[in-house]
């Protein structure tokens, strides 16, 4: 006989991402490592449950936060994007915020600048989807100068990982620096497209996720997205997502 599925039932990684514990994706992985329990049991990929039922994480009780919480940080070279605390690197412990946190997306180890980072689930997936065409820009040095022929190679799209990228926006703004804007986040994109037209990426910054802009944020520290900016960063999720 099928089991009737309670309309009340949650997918555990999402209760996680929710309670701003850390993406589904890590949650998933936590899972598997056997560091989440149910009401004392070790929990199963894929499971759901109820609004009552205790989950704990490496022995400590998950409680959803009541504030959402969205910040933009300056992520310098070296830190890497995950919420693993094995990792002396992780960028959890480098931000230090008092309240649970993960990031939106990834930014790799040897590139810096602009990374979200949030407690609130019901936004990190349509941001980091990439259909959804949201724009990130960068501001790219490469080891030799850069001319016409490049920007027009790396804007209307190049085989990376056995596949075409989309075409995007490329300028050049000095002898050996482009800015790019990227509506897609294939893993160390852009490093892949330079190096497949025969250049070397010697820094990469990002500096805008969709209306949220670096500015003037130092490296190493973070700022609140302002209630206005959040105001319009929902609007153009909800656009997106009518469409």
């Amino acid at each position: 006989m099928k089991k009737e599925i309670s309309l009340d039932e949650i997918r555990l990684n999402k209760y996680l991402s929710d309670a701003g514990v850390c993406s589904r994706r890590e949650a998933d992985r936590l899972i598997e490592q056997g560091k989440v329990k149910v009401d004392g049991i070790k929990a199963v990929t894929g499971m759901k449950i109820l609004p009552n039922q205790k989950v704990s994480v490496n022995g400590k009780q998950v409680l959803k936060e009541e504030k959402k919480v969205l910040i933009a940080v300056n992520k310098p070279v070296g830190i890497e994007c995950t919420s693993d605390k094995s990792n002396k690197d992780n960028i959890i412990d480098y931000i230090g915020y008092p309240t649970r946190i993960y990031n939106i997306g990834r930014l790799d180890k040897n590139s810096h600048g602009l990374i979200l980072m949030t407690n609130d689930g019901s936004i990190v997936n349509r941001i980091s989807k990439s259909s959804n065409n949201h724009e990130k820009e960068y501001v790219v040095t490469v080891n030799k100068p850069v001319n016409r022929e490049f920007v027009k190679k790396m804007s209307s799209g190049i085989k990376i990982l056995n596949r075409v990228t989309k075409p995007c926006k490329v300028w050049i703004t000095d002898n050996k620096e482009f800015h790019i804007i990227l509506t897609e986040g294939m893993n160390r994109q852009i490093r892949r497209m330079c190096e497949a037209v025969g250049y070397r990426v010697m820094d990469l910054k990002r500096i805008r996720i969709m209306n949220i802009n670096l500015g003037r944020l130092k490296e190493g520290t973070y700022r609140n997205v302002t209630p206005e900016e959040l105001k319009e960063l929902r609007r153009m999720l909800d656009d997106k997502n009518d469409e």
